[in-house]
């Protein structure tokens, strides 16, 4: 998808290869799009040829929006996928960022224009109209920029890979953020109770064979096997959100947007209480899901309550299943207002349940951290795996530790020094 010298769109722009792939590039970046409406796009711009690229941006954000709060997102993929220099799925966007091209407001009417007489009008055209500039030397206007521009936007992504959450600035969380959510998490593989045929492996299913024998006038003639088919453990992941985890709240939640969009994972946070938010993650942006979740909760970002919390999950969703054979992750520091033998009473019991625990402390890379918190302290003991998760690197190693299927009882020790991610 390109310009011509004049700032308008080649003759031969695929619609429906770009409606397809917007409307996939929203649903990655959190957007609830059907593809009804990739089709609807498609049709619009058959009806209506976009003659410039603002056309192409209006026409669809008409057709694919339904909400103003998705404009940003929007916005970051639409450049991204128009341009052909970011991954589509780089699209959280960040509302502080430098408006995308083609995502300027339209001329106000006139009775608009009269009521906004006192502030300075704009003089410069449309970014979206302008045409793209030649390189030097005369190279065509639709190559992509320098080379040099795209290493450095490389060189930037790979020194945030091991930088600490708590150091990051705005922009450099955004980036961040777009990188964690393209991290997939999928946990060890289970049989289940059904089966299916299995050709001459397998054990003999009698009731298989039994319906088989129906078209032989009974005469067990063909003998059928089966055998137990595989599926993923449940994933749930229940992340602190109280004052001591604000620097890593954010890009954690990211984390649990992508796992419950991507693995159907269970998405809890807690603080002084707990909340589900495996709904809200599934369509809203992980912010505005925190936000609706503390809305009238007095404390939410302030102490921690862990055991507290770890029982009304066990009590309210552990009995009925959820935790059952489950791969529970915690994202939590451990510091807690609990007492340290409640904590105990109620890791045991989520141990008895889950298929493995693996607890994330983004404090574990501090120089000489030691799990002497009451609350981590307590908890430990019943943990498979204990990581860091306090910068990108550490968390595709959470990835990894997911997938694997061994148990240990002594994290810490397993894992070696502290200073590890």
């Amino acid at each position: 998808m390109t310009l011509t010298a004049d700032g308008s769109l080649q003759p031969r722009f695929e619609t429906a290869a770009f409606a397809a792939g917007l409307g996939t590039a929203l649903r990655r970046a959190g957007i609830g799009v059907s593809p009804d409406r990739s089709a609807r796009l498609a049709q619009a711009l058959a009806l209506v040829p976009p003659a410039v690229r603002s056309d192409l941006y209006w026409t669809a954000r008409v057709v694919m929006l339904r909400d103003a709060a998705q404009i940003p997102v929007f916005d970051a993929v639409f450049a991204a996928l128009f341009d052909g220099l970011l991954d589509p799925s780089d699209s959280r966007g960040d509302p502080n960022a430098p408006p995308a091209a083609g995502s300027e407001p339209r001329p106000k009417p006139a009775a608009e224009q009269a009521r906004r007489l006192q502030q300075p009008a704009c003089t410069e055209p449309d970014p979206a109209d302008k045409p793209v500039p030649s390189a030097p030397g005369g190279s065509d206007a639709s190559e992509p920029p320098a080379r040099d521009a795209v290493l450095m936007y490389s060189s930037d992504r790979e020194h945030l890979h091991t930088k600490n959450f708590a150091d990051l600035s705005e922009a450099e969380l955004a980036q961040v953020r777009l990188l964690v959510r393209q991290i997939h998490l999928s946990t060890p593989l289970r049989r289940t109770r059904r089966t299916r045929p299995a050709g001459h492996r397998g054990r003999l299913d009698p009731r298989r064979s039994a319906r088989a024998a129906r078209r032989t006038g009974g005469l067990p003639v063909t003998l059928v096997r089966a055998e137990r088919m595989t599926a993923q453990r449940r994933l749930v992941l229940l992340c602190d959100v109280s004052g001591s985890m604000t620097a890593f709240t954010r890009v954690y939640l990211t984390l649990l947007q992508g796992a419950v969009t991507g693995s159907r994972a269970e998405a809890f946070v807690f603080s002084t209480g707990l909340t589900r938010l495996t709904r809200q993650l599934s369509v809203q942006h992980p912010d505005t899901a925190l936000g609706q979740a503390g809305a009238g909760t007095d404390g939410w970002d302030s102490g921690t309550r862990l055991a507290a919390g770890l029982r009304v999950f066990l009590d309210r969703y552990g009995r009925r299943g959820l935790a059952r054979g489950a791969v529970v992750v915690i994202f939590s520091d451990g510091w807690t207002q609990d007492d340290p033998a409640q904590v105990d009473r109620e890791m045991a019991r989520l141990q008895r349940l889950a298929h493995r625990v693996i607890w994330v402390n983004p404090r574990k890379a501090a120089p000489g951290f030691a799990p002497l918190a009451g609350g981590m302290a307590a908890a430990l003991p019943y943990c498979s795996a204990f990581v860091s998760g306090h910068s990108y690197t550490a968390l595709t190693e959470l990835a990894g530790a997911l997938a694997r299927s061994e148990t240990s009882t002594h994290p810490f020790e397993r894992t070696g020094s502290a200073h590890g991610h």
